[in-house]
């Protein structure tokens, strides 16, 4: 641990934001999850789902936790693999 008192603090500091970006993050793919889930579901919890997940990752982008092109990746690929899923379902 540092000693000098304004090092320490910014020890602290990281600490709370890496929890804090850690907690975020774990939303993020918690939301994935739910919207790759509801596929099954109705139209409607889809699109909510989807939305949910759209937002999440444009505010962490915001707040400094993503990078822009990390959220673009993500938001395509959840957007890419529920067509396919979609598909797969239509063609049942």
């Amino acid at each position: 641990m540092a000693n000098i008192k304004s090092a320490k603090k910014r020890v602290l500091v990281a600490i709370r934001n890496n929890e804090r970006n850690t907690a975020f993050k774990t939303s993020i793919k918690t939301a994935v999850k739910k919207a790759l889930a509801a596929v099954e579901a109705d139209e409607t919890a889809l699109k909510a789902a989807l939305s949910n997940v759209y937002k999440l990752c444009d505010k962490a982008v915001s707040k400094g936790i993503l990078h822009k092109n990390t959220a673009a990746r993500k938001k395509s690929r959840l957007t890419i693999a529920i067509n396919k899923l979609l598909a797969q379902k239509n063609a049942k």
